[in-house]
């Protein structure tokens, strides 16, 4: 899941009460310490070693993170290796945007799948990677070792900065491993992790968007589900198996180890780990965090994005290239619109702001029992308070200028990229040039020449950006957005730009907009390969998108300087709140807040009851699919072929007894992230792919309610019957390692021969 600009990065703590073993996301490194003993007892049977090594392969060496850098910070994906050959699987969501990039009309990928049947039809991806952990260590008494309590908060972090660059330097083993170095518990401790990045991965395996899609936005969240929410990719290296950019000489990674498929299934109670990238979590979160979540941050965004999607919905309905065109783009946006309205209304029904208040009674109670405390943490709570105060007053302008203008309608944003040319059409002050006439002329050549090479740089990325970008829909997109950035902010505080534009036309946003796309050489991909091919300075700085964005980006720096300032408070009282909890409570057994870094979850399958008298079993069927069928629904159409399969029960050795399992629950503790995790039984192997969270726990990221949290996940036998039966790409189910257990007999009699 991608991060939307401005969702700020905050913490919070779950429960001062009893323990859950299924709560937590844990760093693998410290299980042996931490959490072995218990996961045993729960049904782990594998050794530590066996669950995390640096020296020797685990189950460690077969979970990547997904990205889009060579280089990431971050990953907005998980994937495990299932095969000796590097093959991956993930969601289908998180290869959603690869799959829809590689879709046209004539081979529409999102609508009918697509199955390599060899390597040759694996299809090859530019941006995408994936990134092995090697190793992870703490580096907090290294990152510390300059730091002194009399810094300020920007003399420390400058401190911080210097000592993990330098970590970074000496771990990268000059540019073998990417490195990064990150905080937690609100910058109480530092830990290094060390990755291999691979960047050749390919395509290999895809179901229609009627399995892996089916339900939509609208069971998206939800249980009963019955997605098959899966994606196959494979890990190419160099000849002597090195990291490389895409080439045919590659070949198929040799991983360290990968996960065997178990067809056992799952049953109520069985151990389940879910190894992943989780995000970010918000579980020391204060009361007053909450109530500026609730009340100042989530509606705008609400409101933005739930006015976007219906515009694109409007066009992608009539339209089927449009409707692969925005596929994408409105698959995220709507992911992160309905979650947010679900944490809004999870926060809300189970009053996870009382629930705060009462954790900082306890906290209050114990800072003002010694003298000690109080100098250190008497502030802290007060200080937080005031900076969430200076934040409330600033952050619904910042929200509407940057999601309702810069990043609005596309051709705002792809405008405000062209700024760079912009400067470079600037003519050169005289006074900066050299007295030397020789050196001036050079420099005014070497000027011109950036400017040519800019302008050729940017034409062959035109292809990229029209490829899935429609006039008509960003027309409509730009007239909406900015009639709600006229409506919700106020005049003074909004781009003297906008409110011009409403008094030319007479308050007409939908002939503003009509006069801009008309105008605009943003709006055609012709008119702007033209510009780039002979760039005047005038045609650029009188466009009227890009007059739009730079009034736009002018009005986000100035409202954004208060938000700043009071946002930069926020970390230091952050970091004592935390640091006071875990001294309050020393015997407790905590959890760093998700970062982006390799955890692992632990808990078990189990049911949950909703609501009164609303109870649900623990997984679902294929039964479920038909019974949700509804043609006339594009969320909801079952392929024929799928439907067949299924009323004739042709389930192969997926089925039991005539049940074919779809998806199922755990109690595992995950968030975005963890989308393609594996979820992983005792004995190490791979019985499903986790992929959503539940309807009544979406306050989780905030406050984990052990009765209520679930985690979603596909059975691996419904994946891997997909691939079989439905796709009938046998070649796939030939290179995994699949386990069944053999039924053992209820009794063995003994039988004398005379």
């Amino acid at each position: 899941m991608k991060k939307m600009l401005f969702v700020l990065a905050f913490f919070m703590l779950a429960s001062f009460g009893k323990s859950y073993a299924d709560e937590g996301m844990w760093l693998p490194m410290f299980v042996e310490r931490l959490n072995y003993a218990d996961m045993q007892k729960a049904g782990l049977q594998l050794t530590p070693e066996e669950i995390y090594s640096v020296n020797h392969s685990s189950l460690k060496d077969a979970v990547v993170g997904l990205s889009n850098s060579p280089t990431p910070s971050g990953f907005f994906c998980t994937g495990e290796i299932v095969s000796d050959q590097g093959l991956l699987f993930t969601n289908h969501h998180c290869g959603y945007d690869v799959i829809q990039q590689h879709s046209t009309l004539e081979h529409d990928y999102l609508t009918n799948g697509f199955w390599a049947k060899s390597l040759d039809e694996e299809i090859s991806n530019q941006e995408l990677s994936v990134s092995f952990l090697v190793r992870m260590e703490e580096v907090t008494d290294s990152v510390f070792a300059k730091v002194t309590p009399e810094m300020s908060s920007d003399e420390r972090n400058a401190a911080i900065r210097t000592v993990s660059s330098r970590l970074k330097k000496v771990a990268s083993e000059d540019g073998k491993y990417n490195v990064v170095v990150k905080s937690f518990f609100g910058g109480n401790e530092y830990y290094m992790f060390v990755y291999q990045v691979y960047t050749d991965v390919r395509l290999v395996g895809a179901p229609p968007s009627a399995v892996g899609k089916f339900g939509g936005d609208t069971d998206n969240w939800m249980w009963p589900r019955h997605t098959g929410d899966f994606s196959i990719f494979r890990v190419y290296t160099a000849p002597d198996g090195s990291p490389a950019d895409y080439s045919e000489e590659n070949i198929p990674m040799k991983p360290k180890h990968y996960l065997p498929i178990s067809l056992d299934g799952v049953e109520k109670g069985d151990f389940a780990m879910i190894w992943g990238y989780p995000g970010s979590t918000n579980r020391y979160l204060t009361s007053s965090g909450v109530n500026f979540l609730l009340n100042d941050q989530y509606p705008a965004i609400i409101e933005l994005f739930g006015k976007k999607l219906e515009t694109w919905k409007e066009f992608m309905d009539v339209d089927q290239q449009v409707k692969i065109q925005y596929a994408s783009k409105y698959a995220v946006t709507a992911n992160s619109w309905k979650y947010l309205i679900g944490q809004t209304r999870g926060l809300k029904k189970l009053d996870v702001f009382s629930e705060k208040q009462k954790i900082e009674e306890q906290f209050t109670q114990w800072v003002q029992a010694d003298p000690t405390r109080q100098e250190k943490y008497g502030n802290v709570l007060e200080s937080l308070q005031k900076a969430y105060d200076g934040m409330s007053g600033t952050v619904e302008p910042l929200l509407y200028t940057s999601f309702a203008g810069l990043n609005g309608a596309e051709i705002v944003g792809y405008a405000n990229s062209f700024n760079s040319l912009l400067e470079l059409m600037q003519p050169i002050d005289k006074k900066s040039l050299p007295k030397d006439k020789d050196m001036a002329e050079k420099m005014k050549q070497e000027r011109e020449e950036q400017l040519k090479s800019t302008a050729e740089s940017m034409k062959k990325d035109l292809d990229e950006h029209f490829k899935d970008y429609y006039a008509p829909a960003d027309e409509k997109v730009l007239a909406e957005m900015l009639k709600l950035y006229y409506q919700k902010v106020p005049v003074n505080m909004q781009t003297p730009i906008v409110y011009q534009m409403f008094n030319k036309y007479k308050g007409d946003f939908d002939q503003y907009a009509a006069a801009v796309f008309k105008n605009s050489i943003f709006a055609d991909k012709a008119r702007l390969s033209a510009f780039l091919d002979n760039p005047n300075r005038r045609t650029l700085e009188k466009d009227p998108a890009l007059e739009l964005a730079n009034g736009f980006m002018e009005k986000l720096m100035e409202v954004s300087g208060g938000f700043r300032a009071a946002q930069a408070s926020l970390g230091e009282g952050e970091r004592l709140f935390i640091a006071g909890l875990r001294e309050m409570q020393p015997n407790r057994v905590f959890y760093p807040d998700a970062n982006s870094t390799m955890r692992m979850s632990y808990g078990s399958v189990q049911d949950y009851q909703a609501a009164d008298a609303i109870e649900y079993n623990y997984y679902t069927t294929s039964n479920g699919i038909l019974e949700k069928e509804d043609p006339t629904n594009d969320e909801f159409i079952v392929p024929s072929y799928l439907k067949e399969l299924i009323e004739k029960q042709d389930f192969g050795p997926y089925g039991v007894d005539g049940e074919l399992r779809v998806c199922f629950l755990t109690t595992n503790d995950i968030t975005g992230g963890n989308s393609g995790s594996p979820v992983i039984n005792g004995k190490g192997e791979l019985i499903g792919i986790a992929f959503d969270g539940n309807w009544e726990a979406m306050s989780g990221d905030i406050a984990f309610e052990p009765a209520l949290q679930r985690t979603i996940n596909v059975d691996i036998r419904y994946v891997l019957f997909i691939i079989d039966k439905y796709a009938g790409a046998t070649n796939l189910i030939d290179e995994l390692t699949i386990h069944k257990a053999t039924p053992q007999p209820l009794r063995v009699e003994t039988v004398s021969v005379q």
